[in-house]
């Protein structure tokens, strides 16, 4: 049986912190916006939030709309 592969997108992520945690952006991703209490719990909002928004737009065939980049967060 053959392996599936993953595709890994790579997108910059805003963290700004709010005095309550973190507030997360995607600036590729217009309306993408999730939080997490700690950077750590952030980052993982972050990727599910990406996920699932890129799964709605191959839901509704959209894709070649937008460009897709990859996501690496250094801090």
């Amino acid at each position: 049986m053959a392996k599936i592969r993953d595709t890994v997108y790579d997108f910059e992520v805003v963290f700004d912190a709010n005095g309550q945690g973190y507030t997360v952006t995607v600036p590729k991703l217009p309306g993408l916006v999730t939080e997490g209490t700690n950077l750590k719990e952030a980052k993982e909002m972050a990727k599910d939030a990406i996920r699932c928004y890129i799964e709605a737009l191959l839901k509704e065939k959209s894709a070649d709309k937008c460009k897709i980049e990859k996501l690496r967060v250094a801090i």
